[in-house]
Order: C-alpha cells, then structure tokens, then sequence
C-alpha cells in the first residue's frame, strides 16, 4: 500500500513538473513575442503571412503618421482607447445586450493588433482567449503609444495593403504623414472589413461611416485627445 502511494505522489509530482515548466516556456515565449517589438518594427505580422498574394507594407514612426489618421482610427474602432487597459468592458456588456453580432465592434485596438500579430481570422473559442491573452501582455508590456503606433503599421486596409504609410501611397498618392482629415476618415471607415470596403473607391456606406468618424474626432476634441500627440 505505501508503495503504491508512493509511486502515486511520484507520478503527480512529475506531473506538476511538467505543468510548471510548460507554463514557463509559454511565458518565455509569449515575452520573446511581444517585448522586442515595444522598441522594434515587428518584421511582419500573422495577417500578412496569411494574405494570399503580394504585401504592400512600409513602416513609418508615429511623427511620420498623419495625427488625423491616429485619432480617425481611434473614433471609429475604440474611442475609450486611451482610458482601458485592454478590454472595454462597457462595450463588451452593451454589444452582449443588444446583438451578439456587434461584438466585433466592442473590440479594441489592443486586441485587433493582438489578434493581427499572432493569429488568425475567426471568432473561436481558443481564437478569443488567445486573442485576450495577448492584450494583456500588450498591454502590461507596451505604453498606449506604441500599442497604437504598431497598429496603424500593421492593420490592412485594402486586400494587401497593410499599414498606413502603404495605403495613404496606394488610395491617395502622399505619405501618410500628409493625408488630410477626411482621407483619414475614410481609410478608417474601411477597417471593420478592408477586404469588402475601398477608400479609393468608397460606397455609400463608406461615405457615411466616414462622416461619422469626423463628427466623432470633433466630439472627442481632435487629435488632443491623444495626449502623447
């Protein structure tokens, strides 16, 4: 009997071992993901690798980024960007209220770029918890201006065209640094879904998305309310 308890504890013992270093190494490697590119450029990103086709993609500091273009893309994907820690919860609770289906757009930019970096289209089970996994490292790694700033050189906004330095070149021909207010609006207005909507060639719907992306810039106080700007 004491035998068999013995190699009982033995037997969980190792198996706690195990645990404790499989926990570790995805620690390790979660942080070899995310810590270098607080200072780095990311070399790519997951959504790239999976875009059949060429990449359109050039990096460019935040200085280099057009201020309308950070805001634009803060009104309309995540206007409580600067005041979260990752997660709006406020958001999540209204979208889970009214429709399952505006989920999408309880999501912030935290976790966009989370699941632009690492992962893949979807909306499973293990797609959100990795995808909740990452902000958090994000978040607990990276100021908001880098979160941001990462984001808008890695997000697509045409089939291909990811980043805004390579789509202010390819829908409006200047830098992303020159583009103007309504061009930043409409480049945000594509964002729920770049594969389907154009802002070099915008429909209805994209025009009146980018109306109210302006609207909302001027209610939230313009490009001052990103306070690192």
């Amino acid at each position: 009997m004491a035998k068999k308890k013995k190699k009982k504890s033995k037997k969980i013992g190792h198996l706690r071992r195990l645990i404790v270093r499989a926990a570790v190494a995805v620690a390790v490697i979660s942080f070899v993901l995310t810590v270098p590119w607080r200072w780095l450029p990311p070399p790519t990103s997951a959504f790239m690798l999976q875009h059949r086709g060429p990449v359109q993609q050039r990096w460019v500091p935040m200085e280099k980024i057009s201020p309308s273009l950070a805001i634009a893309v803060v009104a309309g994907e995540d206007q409580r960007f600067p005041l979260h820690h990752g997660f709006d919860f406020d958001a999540i609770s209204k979208a889970l209220r009214e429709d399952r289906a505006k989920l999408r757009g309880a999501s912030t930019i935290t976790q966009q770029l989370a699941k632009n970096l690492y992962l893949w289209p979807g909306r499973s089970f293990v797609r959100k918890g990795l995808e909740a996994y990452f902000s958090v490292l994000l978040e607990l790694t990276w100021p908001k201006q880098r979160i941001l700033e990462v984001y808008l050189n890695v997000v697509e906004f045409g089939p291909g065209i990811f980043g805004a330095e390579a789509a202010s070149q390819a829908f409006f021909n200047r830098s992303a640094r020159q583009i103007s207010t309504g061009q930043a609006a409409l480049l945000a207005a594509v964002l729920p879904n770049p594969k389907r909507y154009s802002a070099r060639r915008p429909s209805e719907y994209v025009r009146q998305r980018a109306t109210f992306i302006s609207q909302q810039i001027k209610a939230l106080g313009g490009p001052g309310y990103l306070f690192w700007l």
